[in-house]
């Protein structure tokens, strides 16, 4: 039996009952799977736990904790507490991560539904039914003049309470008229870690813009986008390319570049010496004329033939 103490000596009634605790472990565990007396500690004036082997499939290294205490004067030690606690080199299960960390792009299926945070960092709302609109809309000062002018009623409330069909003279009325109905739109520093996503995936640093002949700001298959984000990148529109579909940097490059490699036009052929497709014709029967047969019937040489 290995001991182990804290900063006292254990009690020496305490920690003689071991079997007190090897019969409170018994108990509370399914049977045959308490083994054998793993050490104790004192946990105080008094109080000692016992530790016993677990046999229990699935949870290696833990340990049975009996705790017992004497009272004051007293001779006779009680049982405490029983509990399955992980040792040292116990198999423990990994910590818990939040879906939201644990989520990774291309983690969605079919049917998924990925539900946004409120309050997330990487939206901002696209109008305001406040009476000062946010500063860092960029239809703030717009909206503001517009709801001046009609006279609009300001909604209280977020963007996502409002109704669905937003009543006349309202804010969420005039947004729904310009075209500016969506609730929340990207914020600055949303575009800033999509443009670092990006440009991590399709920008200059990669080893295929490494070696590409030019960059994609001179390709004739680049589409450009709209907003800010148009001054940095583009969507690929080559077939070939390995960023085709994808948002790419206009650092970015491959090697299928409109004007890297133009191909050569086909080589025309040299006259031919003979004209072998022009058709000369020829008649099956001779002429009359080319003096080979009489100009007239023959009575004597057609019945005979032609000698």
């Amino acid at each position: 039996m290995s001991a182990t103490t804290r900063s006292r000596t254990p009690d020496r009634l305490c920690a003689e009952a071991v079997d007190l605790a090897r019969a409170a472990a018994e108990e509370a565990a399914a049977p045959g799977v308490v083994g054998e007396h793993a050490g104790m500690v004192s946990e105080g004036d008094r109080v000692v736990t016992h530790f016993f082997e677990c046999k229990e499939m699935g949870y290696r290294g833990w340990r049975w904790a009996v705790t017992v205490a004497r009272a004051s004067r007293a001779k006779v030690v009680t049982l405490d507490e029983t509990v399955l606690l992980p040792g040292p080199d116990a198999l423990l299960a990994p910590e818990w991560v939040p879906w939201s960390e644990r989520l990774r792009p291309g983690d969605m299926g079919p049917g998924d539904l990925l539900p946004t945070d409120a309050e997330d960092l990487r939206l901002e709302p696209g109008y305001s039914g406040e009476d000062e609109p946010a500063p860092n809309a960029l239809i703030s000062e717009e909206m503001a003049e517009l709801a001046e002018a009609e006279d609009a009623e300001v909604v209280a409330g977020t963007p996502a309470t409002l109704p669905l069909v937003p009543s006349r003279g309202s804010i969420a009325s005039v947004a729904e008229e310009l075209g500016m109905r969506r609730a929340r739109v990207l914020s600055r520093y949303g575009l800033h870690v999509a443009a670092d996503r990006w440009e991590e995936s399709y920008g200059a640093k990669t080893a295929m813009a490494q070696a590409a002949p030019a960059t994609c700001v001179s390709c004739g298959f680049l589409n450009p986008v709209g907003g800010s984000l148009g001054q940095a990148f583009g969507v690929c529109a080559n077939e070939f390319s390995p960023a085709d579909g994808r948002v790419v940097s206009l650092s970015y490059g491959c090697g299928g570049h409109s004007e890297a490699a133009v191909m050569p036009a086909p080589p025309r052929p040299a006259p031919p010496v003979i004209d072998e497709t022009r058709v000369d014709p020829f008649p099956l029967r001779p002429s009359a004329d080319s003096g080979s047969v009489p100009v007239g019937p023959d009575e004597s040489s057609a019945e005979l033939g032609h000698s």
